[in-house]
């Protein structure tokens, strides 16, 4: 006999929950009169079944015959009337944001969205399958265990070097992995793409935007498609196209079985998350999803103009972060790829948005906080993009997250390209940024160091493009930054002059060496390694072709030899990554350091306002291994007066000119223009 509490529905989960014979639905809306779920058939015979229950603002079913594999969607009536903040329309199929797997996508040509407010029954698609998505219950079931468990790397952020790539670009056109799996999970879950990043030494890859989302009709009217993927609906399903499994539900295990291969590399996987926008636009925007659910809980809608949708994303909308409900669903969300998923971070991308609950952001918003007390996520790798259109947060999350630091990349890329009066900007960001974070007492790896990253010039055309070359995304070249800090060095683009040549490859490793020898968490842009180039495209976020696709075929193996040995000389070297050190022996701490002047003299006051082009860090750790790290960012060559051996002799360790030499006794050495030169003393 089935008891009564097996049959009835409940309020949470959210989503589609599967039970005996059926499944448990539940949908938030507190503006909703009524919400039905609507399930297809293998014809594409919809039935419509109305949640009858409703507990707080959740409307909440057991719906029979609903199982793995079943497509679905969601109706939800009341009024129209988007002066007031209100967009239902039950004629559209919704997506359920808490689905975990969505097959198909809009397809523009067929769909009819007219912006006629007085007319909501024209405001609707076709409902085919061919122009709308739907959801798909998928399997939730998966094998951890099967094989060998799976156990997550958990590796210190001081250990922690951060690989960022896109999922299909990097295998696209890999030739050792099979044609059936390039450019999907799969593909990247593959021994040959293991081994690249095994080989180089990176302990994580952060993964740009898998969350289900769709493509933009502008871009389709070009041809072109959005290939970043900063443009999510499904913030619980891993998009489809991605799946060499196809979208009907086969993503979720492919993904599974994805992070648990990265994760038997020892790689962590972080992906990068896109929860302040949807990509539901502004009021002239698609109703996909939210905002025929409950346009008010789940964005920002301006004050005493409802109709208007408050915005500091730059794409139309912005979450509402004051709202339970949208909190709740990225919680619910960030737990989901925690506890189910396996992942081990994220990057959240204009993570200052998530902090705006009235306007201005805040280090104490609730969604920090709720970040901060959840024991799922504690465990986790919190990375903030800590900026929007309407301000520069950098410094301004909690100690237990990390920054992309894009002072790091401005005061990198003006050191070695020629900017006047930095090298004082730059000493503090060669030590972890302690003008940034150390007033909060917050450690080095607080700041995630990066040169170059998806947005903006590869490494390569950083070194072979002075201007942004962006004619193939069809904005007339008016798209993407245009002050890059970058250089040509004497040839705009590709050239066979040999001098030209020789110093770009110089100034890549000078790149190199200055990102994986700082302080702080370093990030490598996938490709950098290896010589990618895009041509001078700065913006290739509609480029899902060989202009974005790593090119197997032609790898610069003396950069990627040197890179790999960048990264295990700073993996072996505890001096060269201390996860705290207030820069004198005297704090009590086993990490210290000394800034020195070419000649050996400490700086002066006026020595930083000067237009010094030299300097030299010692780095020391106890009963490890010093270094001296000797830059030199002038267009001739400097002579360094080298300071007594903490241990052992020095030694030459590395250099970005390949034809330095160090001799014994060590007390001056002349350093090329433009390199890098490091000494070890041995302990």
């Amino acid at each position: 006999m089935t008891s009564a509490a097996a049959t009835r529905s409940l309020p949470y989960p959210l989503g589609v929950t599967l039970r005996d014979g059926g499944a448990n639905v539940a949908i938030y809306s507190q503006t909703a009169d009524a919400v039905e779920i609507c399930t297809f058939d293998g014809d594409g015979v919809e039935t419509r079944t109305a949640l009858p229950e409703r507990t707080g603002h959740v409307f909440h079913g057991v719906v029979p015959g609903i199982e793995v594999g079943t497509r679905y969607g969601i109706r939800v009536d009341e009024a129209w009337n988007p002066d007031a903040g209100l967009r239902h329309n039950p004629n559209k199929l919704l997506l359920d944001p808490h689905a975990t797997a969505i097959e198909g996508g809009y397809d523009w040509g067929q769909a009819v969205f007219s912006h006629d407010l007085n007319n909501p029954t024209e405001f609707d698609d076709t409902d085919s399958a061919a122009s709308t998505p739907r959801c798909v219950v998928a399997d939730p079931s998966f094998d951890w265990d099967a094989g060998s468990a799976d156990v997550a790397p958990r590796i210190p952020l001081a250990e922690t070097v951060i690989y960022e790539v896109h999922v299909k670009g990097f295998t696209a056109q890999h030739p050792d992995i099979p044609k059936d799996i390039r450019g999907t999970y799969a593909g990247l879950a593959h021994p040959a793409a293991i081994k690249h990043l095994t080989d180089l030494g990176v302990t994580a890859v952060e993964l740009l935007p898998v969350h289900q989302f769709v493509q933009d009709s502008h871009l389709e009217e070009k041809r072109l498609r959005n290939y970043w993927g900063y443009n999510s609906i499904g913030f619980f399903a891993p998009h489809g196209e991605y799946s060499s499994a196809g979208d009907g539900g086969g993503q979720v295990a492919e993904f599974k079985a994805m992070v648990k291969a990265l994760h038997a590399a020892g790689l962590e996987v972080i992906l990068d998350v896109v929860y302040n926008h949807t990509a539901e636009g502004n009021h002239l925007g698609p109703t996909l999803s939210f905002k025929g659910i409950d346009n008010a809980a789940y964005y920002r809608l301006v004050e005493g103009e409802e109709s208007a949708y408050f915005d500091t994303t730059g794409t139309g909308n912005s979450l509402n972060v004051g709202h339970p409900a949208a909190l709740g669903l990225i919680m619910d969300s960030l737990r989901y790829w925690v506890t189910e998923m396996h992942v081990d971070g994220f990057r959240f991308d204009l993570a200052t948005t998530l902090t705006r609950q009235d306007g201005s952001a805040e280090l104490h918003s609730a969604f920090l906080t709720l970040i901060q007390q959840d024991p799922v996520l504690a465990p986790v790798k919190m990375i903030a993009e800590p900026w929007d259109t309407a301000g520069y947060q950098v410094g301004g999350f909690p100690a237990d997250w990390s920054e992309w630091n894009g002072k790091f990349r401005d005061d990198a890329r003006d050191f070695w390209h020629g900017g006047e009066n930095v090298l004082g900007d730059f000493a503090q960001r060669f030590l972890g940024s302690p003008d940034v974070y150390e007033g909060s007492r917050r450690a080095p790896v607080s700041s995630v160091n990066f040169i170059t990253a998806h947005d903006g010039f590869t490494l390569a055309d950083l070194t072979a493009y002075a201007e942004k070359h962006n004619e193939a995304n069809g904005e007339d070249n008016n798209d993407g930054e245009s002050d890059n800090r970058s250089a040509n060095h004497g040839i705009e683009g590709p050239t066979d002059d040999p001098a030209v040549t020789e110093l770009r490859d110089r100034q890549r490793r000078n790149f190199l060496a200055t990102l994986l020898l700082s302080t702080g968490v370093p990030m490598i842009l996938g490709g950098d390694e290896m010589g990618r180039s895009q041509g001078g495209n700065n913006n290739a976020y509609c480029q899902d072709d060989e202009i974005s696709w790593f090119d197997w075929n032609k790898v610069d193996t003396g950069l990627l030899e040197f890179t790999t040995e960048l990264i295990a000389l700073r993996r072996d070297s505890p001096s060269l990554r201390p996860s705290w050190f207030r820069h004198a022996p005297e704090a009590g701490s086993a990490d210290s350091v000394r800034v020195l002047r070419a000649d050996a003299a400490s700086f002066s006051e006026e020595d930083w306002t000067a237009d010094h082009r030299a300097i030299t860090f010692v780095l020391e750790h106890d009963g490890a291994d010093a270094f001296a790290i000797l830059l030199n960012a002038a267009e001739n060559g400097v002579e360094f007066n080298i300071p007594a051996a903490p241990l052992q002799e020095w030694e030459l360790a590395v250099s970005t000119d390949q034809d330095q030499q160090v001799e014994q006794p060590l007390s001056t050495l002349i350093v090329r223009d433009r390199s890098v030169t490091v000494l070890r003393s041995r302990a």
